[in-house]
């Protein structure tokens, strides 16, 4: 205990027990100095298991050699606040060359999911002898108030403060000389030190998400600032001194209470981006209202001002604050006030003044679809991805509304679209309003009362009424022919009943039948609540089918159906009801609802005929298509598309891709699962959750993108030549058992065959000295090794496309930090205008091209997402490269090929050599 003693400040003396306590505990794990996944080099990762204080003070005690060398600690301040000062206080005797602190909050959630702040409060003093420390993380945390410490780290380049509860910065802040990077976004920070403008080496300034109401005109000092944001704070107003922020590249100003903007904004130099959206404005300088980089969207332009004030003691109504959601975060806090959340993912929330009656934390996801997340009718159509919403079940004390975003369905008529959530484990229909945006994309408005799973269905229209006893008749809006009539007495109790009526083209059943005289009627299906049969029965009336009437009819000929639940099978019910024939109608009494066809055929057994029929109206006519990109082959896009959109879409890619042409037509049921298997020598490159033994899952939903992007990889040898291997689909999931490829091959043919399409795929012959994976395009280069080195670690494209898969809306910031022009990032936006993911797996891919063998590439990728607020992904990429350097001193080491170290013993396998 002596060792760890000696280097207690004075304000951790009292805690020294606590230390004793915590050395001996770390005595009994197996933790020893030189465990590589705690420290590796300059970097000690104490965040990967918990206990990481008693870890570190168990380093401390040894006095272990290798701390002087470490520049790098990560320590999560999910710990005993005691112990976790104790530990700290440690830090500047041991960890001497310390370059970045990192003592984030965050990495543990409650039960509804949503990020739990760290137990860290304050600092000890001592700290501020970290001569060397250039970057501090203290994100996630407690912090009331700036540790006292902080302003005297004079070497401080990047401060990171955000999701803490400051309500201010002392003015001492400004003597930090060299502070580059200042985040302190998700806090209660109402006004800012004049001694901010004294920053004048601080390029980035992060203050979104504040209670900011005034700004400093002293913040125009900042004449190195290229980035500012003070997004979703309360500013009314903004100083004149802004024009001095000659650097000023991006501006972002939303969600805030401007009433006006100086006109000095407009001649900002460098300004390339001015974001004003959802603010009050009604007026705005010409120069800034033409200007092409500024976005406007969400104020009253050009509406008249607000009514005169109301008088002396009338009461005021707050407005209800904005919140604009990073992709970044995935929770947010509603209070009794109310609020209005755009999400990041395209969702919009409005929670009215006394939704809640306590602060409620709210977490979001937006979940890829599967068949156990969309509940789906046999003839509904998924629209969008499934959102969820927590916490599960909470009741509002008023509706909040839901703005859900979606691309309408060429097939309208008489079909509606509806937001379908679950309720006490029953998934129902709310009741929605559709608003455009666009002409391509509408929003989905309902109220809900409570929080579960919501997605966006287009099904037949349903009409619905509460049968009383006293009887009702129940007509289709659709149909106007079609309906039921409730004698009194058919129920003792008032029920809901539901009908839907699906249109059936009678050209696909004369196909079937090969009769020309065929038809059939409308497709009915009626559903209830309560008991499952009617005390009395109920008249049901369809059209007869088209052509027929009721006084040239062969009543052989006429056959009612009737679907047996939950099977699919159809049963010929003619002879067991009475059917009353009119000129246009039939007409049939039911005591229990189910789903109803009248068949006009000369055909005599027609319950597997439709059985088939049924089938036919929910199939979807697709293709299959497999193409790999250009300029880099071993990128493979698989997709799934019904025959309307597969023209349009191989326009759009061939200009990156290329590939064999669209499979032959195959029928697909919505919601129906499939995989895609690589044969002939070729394997997906990387393990995907979306894998299963190396085959990609799908799940086919029509009017969703169904498309993936991997990476595959060959054993076979490239270098003498082509690899001419083949991609190929089959429906269901992925067996247990996978059975060979040539065992599949001959099970390809066949009724019951899984298989529906094999397309070819070849990766070309290797040329000169590149490895294996490196692409072939004379343009882009994006071999697995090209962006990084041995010793510093590498990112391949399937990291490179991970990466891209996490930005979302932030790609444009990433971009810009990587130095591309803007002029690029406009060209990319307009080029891939329709596409999120294209535009970022473009701009990723040619930046990575035209770093290839530089140095420091990877360094630079994760400074820019550091930069851009997106410390999950750089951590991600630091992550990776972590484990790249491990492996390959591994390797190394195993091959003899490190240098000796002569502190070391020798292993008994060296000794006996």
């Amino acid at each position: 205990m002596a060792a760890v003693a000696e280097g207690l400040e004075p304000e951790a003396a009292a805690t020294e027990d606590a230390a004793q306590d915590a050395v001996d505990a770390a005595d009994a794990v197996d933790a020893e100095p030189g465990d590589p996944p705690l420290l590796v080099g300059s970097r000690l990762s104490l965040d990967l298991y918990p206990g990481g204080c008693q870890r570190l003070l168990h380093l401390c005690a040894r006095r272990s050699p290798q701390l002087l060398e470490v520049q790098f600690m990560q320590l999560s301040s999910h710990e005993d606040p005691r112990l976790l000062e104790t530990t700290l206080a440690q830090v500047p005797c041991s960890l001497r060359h310390l370059r970045s602190l990192v003592l984030r909050g965050g990495q543990q959630r409650d039960v509804l999911g949503a990020c739990l702040r760290g137990s860290l409060t304050t600092l000890p003093a001592g700290l501020s002898g970290l001569t060397h420390l250039a970057h501090l993380d203290l994100s996630f945390n407690s912090l009331e108030t700036l540790p006292g410490c902080i302003p005297q780290m004079r070497g401080l380049s990047t401060l990171l403060l955000s999701h803490n509860r400051l309500s201010e910065l002392p003015e001492a802040l400004g003597a930090l000389p060299t502070l580059t990077f200042l985040y302190a976004t998700h806090n209660c920070l109402r006004t800012l030190p004049k001694a901010l403008g004294a920053l004048s080496t601080l390029q980035c300034l992060d203050l979104s998400q504040n209670l900011l109401d005034t700004l400093p005109p002293e913040i125009g000092g900042l004449s190195s600032l290229t980035e500012l944001n003070l997004a979703s704070n309360r500013l009314q107003s903004l100083p004149a001194s802004l024009a001095g922020l000659r650097s000023l590249r991006l501006l972002v100003l939303h969600s805030n209470l401007l009433t006006s903007v100086p006109t000095s904004l407009a001649h900002l130099p460098l300004l390339t981006r001015l974001d004003l959206r959802d603010n009050q404005l009604r007026d705005v300088p010409p120069e800034l209202l033409d200007a092409p980089f500024v976005r406007l969207r969400g104020n009253p332009l050009g509406e008249a001002p607000p009514a005169l004030p109301s008088p002396p003691g009338t009461p005021t109504i707050p407005e209800m604050p904005r919140l604009f959601l990073n992709s970044d975060l995935d929770s947010f806090l509603v209070t009794p006030q109310g609020c209005s959340v755009t999400l990041a993912c395209g969702v919009r929330l409005q929670f009215p003044a006394g939704a809640t009656a306590t602060p409620v934390s709210i977490r979001y996801r937006l979940r890829l679809p599967e068949p156990r997340l969309v509940p789906l009718g046999p003839h509904d159509s998924l629209l969008s991805h499934v959102l969820e919403l927590q916490p599960h079940g909470v009741a509002f004390q008023q509706e909040v509304g839901l703005w859900l975003l979606f691309v309408p369905p060429r097939a309208r008529r008489c079909r509606e679209v509806v937001v379908r959530t679950l309720t006490d484990d029953n998934w129902s229909d709310l009741e929605t309003h559709l608003e455009e945006e666009t002409p391509k994309r509408l929003w989905a408005h309902c109220q809900v009362p409570h929080f579960s799973w919501f997605l966006v269905v287009s099904r037949p229209v349903s009409d619905a009424c509460l049968v009383p006893p006293e009887g009702t008749l129940l007509y289709s809006s659709g149909h106007p022919g079609v309906k039921v009539t409730f004698p009194p007495g058919a129920t003792d109790e008032p029920r809901q009943v539901y009908m839907q009526v699906v249109r059936v083209a009678s050209g696909e059943l004369r196909a079937l039948l090969e009769e020309p005289g065929a038809a059939a009627s409308p497709l009915l299906c009626l559903s209830q609540s309560g008991p499952p049969s009617f005390l009395r029965p109920v008249t049901v009336q369809l059209p007869l089918p088209p052509g027929v009437t009721g006084l040239s009819l062969d009543r052989s000929c006429l056959h009612l159906l009737y679907r047996t639940p939950p099977e699919a099978t159809w049963d010929d019910i003619t002879t067991q009801v009475t059917l009353e024939l009119t000129h246009l109608y039939a007409r049939f009494r039911v005591t229990h609802f189910s789903w109803y066809w009248l068949w006009y055929t000369a055909k005599t057994r027609v319950e597997g005929l439709a059985r088939k029929a049924w089938e036919r109206l929910r199939l979807h006519r697709v293709s299959l298509i497999a193409l790999q990109r250009r300029r880099d082959p071993e990128q493979v896009l698989l997709q799934c598309l019904p025959l309307s959109k597969v023209d349009a879409t191989l326009r759009r890619l061939l200009e990156r891709y290329r590939g064999p042409e669209p499979s032959d037509t195959v029928e697909m049921f919505e919601g129906e699962k499939f995989f895609a298997a690589f044969e002939k020598g070729i394997d997906v490159d990387a393990d995907r959750p979306d894998c299963v033994q190396g085959r990609v899952c799908f799940v086919f939903y029509s009017h969703l993108k169904n498309v993936k992007e991997v990476y595959v990889t060959t054993t076979l040898d490239r270098q003498a030549q082509a690899v001419r291997g083949q991609v190929s689909f089959y429906r269901g999931a992925v067996p247990e058992d996978v059975p060979e490829e040539a065992e599949a091959a001959r099970h390809r043919k066949g009724t019951d065959s899984p298989w529906m399409a094999t397309l070819p795929i070849k990766l070309p012959r290797l040329r000169g000295s590149k490895a294996p994976g490196q692409g072939q395009g004379t343009s882009l280069s994006l071999a697995p090794l090209n962006l990084g080195d041995a010793e510093t670690g590498f990112l391949t494209q399937s990291n490179l496309l991970n990466v891209a898969g996490r930005l979302g809306p932030d790609w444009p910031a990433v971009a810009l930090h990587l130095g591309m022009p803007y002029r690029e990032l406009q060209r990319i936006r307009h080029e891939f205008r329709d596409d999120l993911d294209g535009q970022i797996r473009h701009m990723l891919f040619s930046w990575a091209e035209r770093q290839a063998g530089q140095p420091g590439a990877v360094g630079r990728l994760v400074q820019a997402l550091e930069q851009s607020d997106r410390l999950d992904v750089a951590e991600e990429v630091r992550a990776v490269l972590e484990l790249g350097r491990q492996k390959y001193e591994d390797s190394i080491q195993r091959t003899g090929l490190a240098p000796p170290d002569p502190s070391a013993s020798p292993s008994p396998e060296s000794a006996q050599a």
